[in-house]
């Protein structure tokens, strides 16, 4: 299993997430900041992972 290193866009701390497989990307999944709980989308994608804000 991959890990992908992403920073949160409103407290701006890092934390690792899970990838998804080979076959399931691009994709993008709501998630919820491991610091600080706000929600925002991850997109998964084959160069890596990033977090975006709800309103971006």
């Amino acid at each position: 299993m991959r890990f992908a290193e992403v920073q949160c866009p409103t407290c701006f701390e890092t934390f690792e997430v899970a990838m998804p497989g080979e076959d399931e990307m691009p994709t993008e999944y709501d998630y919820d900041c491991e610091i600080c709980c706000r929600p925002m989308v991850i997109v998964f994608s084959e160069e890596g992972a990033w977090a975006k804000g709800l309103g971006e």
